[in-house]
């Protein structure tokens, strides 16, 4: 009777190990999915929108300077803790603009084999 016992409460903690787990990727999953939503809820919301950021230099840790597009114009700016100031309008021509925009949308496996080969090929010097 005791060994049946004993089964009995192994098969239960495997069950419960089981069940946690099914838990685990149901919440992976659904955070993974909603996070995706998100992302494309917001990417639709600007891209419509006049006002694009450029680039940003960070100076510290509450400084930045800005490059932004507002309608057709190229601003620069600086960030501060508190304050926001205009440093001067730019020409499209002054600036280097990436035109090409499908370096930016590299997925996680590109970048990894990147890393990969970049290790591989130090390994042999």
């Amino acid at each position: 009777m005791n060994v049946l016992m004993t089964s009995y409460s192994r098969l239960s903690s495997f069950a419960q190990l089981i069940a946690l787990l099914i838990i685990f990727v149901f919440v992976l999953a659904l955070t993974f999915y909603a996070t995706r939503w998100m992302a494309k809820l917001q990417k639709s919301q600007y891209k419509n929108s006049n006002i694009n950021v450029i680039e940003t230099f960070r100076l510290s840790n509450t400084k930045y300077i800005q490059i932004i597009k507002l309608g057709e114009k190229y601003i620069a700016i600086a960030i501060c803790k508190d304050t926001v100031t205009v440093l001067t309008e730019l020409e499209e021509n002054q600036l280097e603009l990436m035109k090409n925009t499908e370096e930016m949308n590299v997925g996680f496996q590109e970048i990894l084999k990147k890393v990969k080969n970049m290790k591989e090929v130090n390994k042999k010097k």
